[in-house]
């Protein structure tokens, strides 16, 4: 069966990076226009910010990939991301971040506090930007953000050529200042000229934001047990009783 640590075999012909099938016709366009404008699409209004960052596979550290999160605040302490291969409008769906305060984080099991990782670093360094807003109005977001855990599913591994949604989905990891969790310079750089930023001027403007009093060593599990996560799919007895009498 299908594991996030494994290639799915065979992989299907295709080339290119966008997803097979036929162009969009004029009355998808119209149709969609339509919808657009009678339905209230709630959920994805209330996505308020853009993010980009990087994310490593936590099977395998030095598969590293750009990200780009559209955040929706639920309250406080929780957010939930949509996150996308980048920001144009044919951007692929890539998978989905939960982000929680350390008090959540906190209070979650120890074993279910392995999937999470830290953001400290990630800000601290540079790492984590809000594309074209300026670093003044962004900085107390990135003090409370510096606190914060996610949790992040990937469900499209584009980085290794799938052209559609292929097998298990992949926990990733967030950058880390040690060995494997290092992002590599070239995909910094090329995110720096995309946005006309430097990632290296902005660590130095981030040394005052204040760092977590303490980070659990249940996040970021790697760096103490030198271990990552794969999720492997396999078949089971289904639960054949109705719902209903």
């Amino acid at each position: 069966m299908a594991s996030s640590d494994k290639s799915p075999e065979p992989t299907p012909p295709y080339g290119g990076e966008q997803p097979p099938g036929k162009p969009m016709t004029m009355k998808q366009h119209v149709l969609d226009k339509g919808a657009a404008m009678m339905q209230s699409l709630k959920p994805i209004k209330q996505m308020s910010q853009h993010v980009c960052t990087f994310a490593l596979y936590s099977h395998d550290m030095p598969r590293q990939i750009e990200t780009h999160h559209y955040v929706s605040r639920l309250n406080q302490d929780f957010l939930q991301c949509a996150v996308y291969d980048s920001d144009d409008s044919t951007a692929r769906l890539i998978g989905v971040e939960y982000i929680v305060s350390d008090k959540i984080f906190e209070a979650l099991p120890l074993e279910e506090q392995k999937l999470w990782h830290s953001h400290a670093y990630e800000v601290k360094s540079g790492l984590w930007v809000n594309p074209r807003v300026p670093e003044m109005i962004g900085r107390p977001e990135l003090d409370n953000m510096a606190k914060t855990y996610g949790k992040f599913w990937c469900t499209w591994q584009v980085d290794r050529g799938d052209r559609l949604p292929l097998g298990a989905p992949a926990l990733m990891m967030s950058p880390q200042a040690v060995n494997l969790g290092m992002v590599r310079p070239d995909l910094v750089q090329k995110r720096d000229d995309k946005y006309n930023i430097s990632t290296d001027a902005l660590k130095q403007s981030r040394v005052e934001i204040d760092e977590p009093e303490w980070i659990s060593p249940q996040a970021d599990y790697w760096k103490q047990h030198a271990k990552g996560f794969a999720v492997d799919i396999q078949s089971s007895e289904m639960k054949k009783r109705a719902p209903f009498p």
